[in-house]
């Protein structure tokens, strides 16, 4: 790859919401993930684990259940029902309109023990980080691929719902939820970035 093609890369990934309804391919499915598998991870423990939530059904029954708990963790924050309403159903059609969906899951399994809470929870915070590396490879894939991804941080805020929804075990703590599809026509271009130097810190 020479070095327009990497920054286009780089610079080209945008998060899209709407998909043609188009499927993706499974050899597709497979070259996404095999990009992420290759990501780095603490110890090389690698102990990411992706749901693959193929059938419309389950993506539908997972953005039903996210929604309701979002729509009635903004009721209770005292906010305006028609607007909340409003914003439910529009994260419902974002998850059950893609055509593929990814949960990445961090195994808590795939961690080192320490005795002091100290460390355990260091521990955990480079499991977290090491799922969201294989995120990033996966969503760069995607745009390498053609295709289009959004990155959604829904089921951190309802793990349990999450994990019952899909009959997941307690060990596999969802990280994102990652929708797939083939762009549509008026796809939206990559937002710009502000100055990388006020991001920038020297010492």
């Amino acid at each position: 790859m020479n070095d327009d093609a990497f920054w286009g890369l780089v610079a080209g990934r945008r998060s899209v919401r709407r998909y043609a309804p188009d499927p993706v391919s499974a050899e597709t499915v497979e070259k996404l993930l095999a990009a992420a598998h290759w990501a780095p991870s603490a110890h090389n423990r690698q102990p990411w684990r992706f749901v693959l939530l193929n059938e419309a059904a389950t993506r539908r029954r997972l953005a039903e259940a996210m929604a309701a708990r979002w729509q009635a963790d903004l009721l209770a924050d005292g906010g305006d029902p028609a607007a909340i309403a409003r914003r439910a159903a529009l994260s419902r059609q974002r998850i059950a309109g893609a055509p593929l969906a990814i949960l990445p899951c961090l195994d808590l399994d795939a961690l080192d023990s320490y005795p002091d809470a100290r460390r355990q929870l260091r521990e955990w915070q480079m499991g977290v980080q090491s799922v969201a590396l294989a995120c990033q490879n996966l969503l760069l894939a995607v745009q390498h691929c053609g295709l289009a991804a959004c990155w959604l941080c829904a089921p951190i805020f309802c793990p349990e719902l999450v994990q019952t929804i899909l009959e997941l075990p307690a060990t596999l703590e969802p990280q994102a939820l990652l929708t797939i599809g083939h762009p549509p026509a008026d796809a939206p271009r990559s937002k710009d970035r502000t100055p990388l130097s006020t991001r920038l810190l020297m010492r």
